[in-house]
């Protein structure tokens, strides 16, 4: 996913401008080796972010994420590698062929009207700067719904198969607990032999608690010093409800698996956290750096903290929304219990690995448009106008395909995949940071 993902991504950052150069008058090679030049220091430095950003799951205290991140990270690296090298020699051997059997890359397109939206951003920007803005933030709001659903056995396996019919059979003469028990030790702390009578009033505690179905006769150990009660839930032993039974009875239980999920909650919350500030941080190195322009005056260039604000707090906005629609579909709408609790991590990766290309590609083109010589309002219209298709249609083009998820029948994937809005250019509101004279 994230290798087809980012792929589309510079494959239609490299061939749109490719075509842009055709269009110009370029011979083959020549519009390759400009598209390259151009875009290449976009696509280097976005990739760069990306992999730093997958890196960062190093730190992760959960095993699975520190093998995600190096894994994700070469993806990135080779896709990287043969979007710059492999990609452009193949099309400079095709040519114009390339885009065989049609001739429209001839003529720029007029339906999709970006040369319109870029004259009305031009003239408006705070406009609409104000109202993309505000709409992120609505849709943000419905993240507060967000709930961590760690039920992965109801939600990753279709409700057809073998293994799920026998659990549901086994649920209608047992206890759901009884599918994973949970087990109770009670010890000595003397290392004495436990009193039988302490131990049946210990067993009805146990049984007394709300949301345990039943607690077996304790099995003693050969010292008789320890007690084992296995003990069965009356909800689903991984769901958020026998979490909760569990923090009743946490005073009185010993390491279990739903206490060991409890836990891996707690981290997965923390990694989340941390992942976001250490990747603000490393994420401002990253742009594609401002030069001083022909017009002589060393503290015109673009600042680069300045674009690094920008692209920060359209990611932390793209993420916002991706994970406050998300929730608003599946549990306020869908009525489900709540999300995977992988899946904001898995959002947020997807939201940096495309919202920073997104982004920095709009940021270069609207850097070389001012450093060309444009105004501020005029490079924002020259940046939508040509680069708004490209990143249309890599939306376009993923959106449909990560959608195709939603019909393999299992609910991590179909969440994954729903529509939901990613981090998106805002050249609206960060042009400045690419005009000579900010």
């Amino acid at each position: 996913m994230v290798l087809f993902g980012i792929g589309t991504d510079y494959i239609l950052f490299l061939i749109y401008r490719y075509r842009e150069r055709l269009r110009a008058g370029d011979d083959a090679k020549s519009a390759m080796v400009s598209a390259v030049t151009r875009v290449g220091e976009a696509i280097a430095s976005a990739a760069g972010a990306v992999i730093i950003a997958f890196l960062a799951l190093l730190l992760s205290s959960l095993g699975m994420l520190r093998s995600l991140g190096p894994a994700l990270a070469i993806a990135v690296a080779v896709t990287l590698l043969a979007g710059l090298t492999l990609v452009p020699a193949v099309v400079s051997l095709l040519g114009a062929r390339v885009f065989w059997p049609s001739n429209s890359w001839k003529r720029e397109a007029r339906g999709t009207h970006f040369a319109s939206i870029g004259l009305a951003v031009g003239r408006r920007p705070g406009v609409f700067a104000a109202a993309s803005a505000l709409l992120m933030i609505a849709l943000s709001a419905g993240a507060l719904a967000y709930t961590a659903d760690f039920n992965m056995s109801a939600s990753s396996t279709p409700k057809d198969k073998e293994s799920v019919v026998a659990v549901s059979e086994l649920r209608k003469g047992f206890p759901a607990g009884a599918i994973s028990p949970t087990y109770v030790y009670l010890k000595s702390t003397d290392g004495s032999t436990l009193d039988k009578t302490e131990l049946s009033r210990y067993r009805q505690q146990l049984q007394a608690v709300p949301g345990v179905g039943t607690v077996d006769a304790p099995v003693l150990s050969t010292t008789e010093a320890t007690a084992s009660y296995t003990l069965v839930l009356a909800s689903d032993p991984q769901s958020d409800t026998a979490m909760s039974t569990v923090e009743r009875v946490r005073a009185t239980a010993h390491e279990d698996r739903t206490a060991r999920q409890r836990g891996a909650r707690r981290r997965a919350d923390r990694r989340v956290r941390r992942h976001r500030r250490r990747h603000g941080t490393r994420l401002l190195d990253c742009l594609p750096r401002g030069r001083p322009t022909d017009h002589g005056d060393p503290g015109a260039a673009p600042a680069q903290s300045d674009g690094a604000l920008y692209l920060l707090g359209s990611v932390a906005l793209g993420f916002g929304a991706t994970l406050g629609a998300t929730s608003l579909a599946f549990q306020v709408f869908g009525n489900q219990p709540g999300l995977m609790f992988t899946l904001p991590l898995i959002m947020y990766l997807f939201v940096v690995a495309l919202g920073t290309d997104y982004n920095i590609l709009m940021l270069a083109r609207l850097r070389e448009e001012a450093l060309g010589g444009l105004e501020p309002r005029q490079a924002a219209r020259a940046a939508i106008r040509f680069s708004g298709p490209t990143i249309a249609s890599a939306g376009a083009i993923l959106a449909g395909t990560f959608a195709s998820m939603m019909l393999a029948g299992n609910l991590l994937m179909t969440e994954m995949g729903s529509p939901s809005p990613s981090a998106s250019s805002s050249p609206h509101s960060s042009w400045r940071c690419s005009s000579p004279r900010a």
